[in-house]
């Protein structure tokens, strides 16, 4: 049973999404206002969290940053607000994922699966990050692939670590870019390009359609985990 916290002012809508996942073994807390979500997350842990954006008390996206801030759990943003735009907000405030109303409840079911898989599949201690057949030796700053050590520059090394603790989520262009080079770096934004590419020629089976650094159109980058 996972625990799952679904915020959603639309009572039958959030009745028959509970009853689906309910059916599929997942347990599902429904709150129908902003505010009393937000003093739930206070006190009590969930594994994932499906946030509408048009809510009485707060609003969905003052949620979803709120929440950020503090915790790595997985968001997926359902909305009727629909286009580019709303989708890069919601994920440039932290969500992993976003879904136009109205939607298939089998759709969002699947969507949910992908996220706890995305995000608890990764191994990590205090020294060491482990995806698959991938190992990032964290105080030696090594990468290894199938027992295997790539050899990695420093930027190469500090992107892929970023990518892979923050497995499932998009990462912004230009956040991931202030984060290895420096808001006062020199280097174009292109660099991230460039390095993003040799990442993939390392680690990707097949470096021209990756599968485990996809591109986020629009957005920018998500590991979604060796394959």
């Amino acid at each position: 049973m996972e625990s799952i916290l679904l915020v959603e002012d639309e009572k039958e809508l959030a009745t028959v999404t509970k009853d689906y996942f309910a059916k599929e073994g997942f347990s599902v807390k429904v709150i129908h206002n902003g505010k009393e979500a937000l003093d739930y997350l206070l006190l009590n842990p969930v594994k994932l969290l499906i946030l509408d954006i048009m809510l009485p008390g707060v609003d969905g996206l003052t949620i979803c940053e709120t929440v950020r801030k503090k915790s790595n759990i997985p968001i997926i943003i359902i909305s009727a607000k629909t286009g580019e735009d709303a989708r890069i907000l919601g994920i440039e405030l932290g969500a992993d994922d976003y879904i136009e109303k109205p939607y298939s409840v089998k759709e969002l079911f699947v969507r949910v699966k992908s996220g706890l898989r995305r995000s608890y599949e990764l191994t990590v201690d205090k020294d060491k990050l482990v995806d698959g057949n991938l190992l990032i030796d964290t105080v030696a700053r090594q990468v290894y692939l199938k027992e295997e050590m790539i050899p990695l520059t420093i930027k190469e090394y500090e992107l892929l670590k970023i990518l892979v603790e923050n497995k499932g989520r998009a990462m912004h262009k230009e956040k991931l870019f202030n984060r290895v080079w420096g808001v006062e770096s020199y280097s174009e934004i292109s660099t991230l390009t460039v390095h993003v590419n040799k990442l993939r020629e390392k680690i990707e089976v097949n470096p021209k359609e990756p599968k485990s650094i996809v591109t986020v159109w629009g957005v920018g980058y998500r590991f979604e985990g060796m394959v």
